[in-house]
């Protein structure tokens, strides 16, 4: 038995085994369309300035950090039934952090915003 050898495995089918390489190139691995829409809104930012936002028609969302504006636009309109007329996407630095009883220094993770813009009229019930 080589262990860098020429001959390949056969597959139960029949058919010479690749690693598994096609199977994960067909399923979508890796690509936020795979995942259920449910992953990409990941819970809506409460703060002040989302609470403002919000009477204004523009509610405010942490997102995963691969998530595209085409993903939250499905995402919303899946969840909430609303149509979204623009989204901006804002990417949180990481911010470093200063233990004082240990002396050393941290990260608090960053992550990505998205403010939801949604016609006149049109609300968002956040629970």
């Amino acid at each position: 038995m080589a262990l860098f050898g020429s001959k390949t495995k056969k597959s139960a089918a029949g058919a010479p085994f690749l690693g598994g390489k096609k199977e994960a190139a067909s399923a979508g691995v890796g690509h936020i369309s795979s995942r259920s829409l449910a992953n990409v809104l990941l819970h809506a930012r409460i703060t002040e300035k989302a609470t403002d936002l919000a009477g204004a028609s523009v509610y405010t969302f942490d997102v995963a950090p691969s998530a595209t504006k085409r993903d939250i636009r499905q995402a919303v309109q899946a969840l909430y039934s609303v149509s979204p007329r623009a989204i901006r996407i804002v990417t949180v630095p990481r911010k470093s952090v200063y233990n004082r009883r240990s002396g050393r220094v941290g990260f608090k993770s960053g992550g990505k915003k998205a403010y939801v813009y949604l016609k006149k009229g049109e609300t968002i019930t956040i629970t």
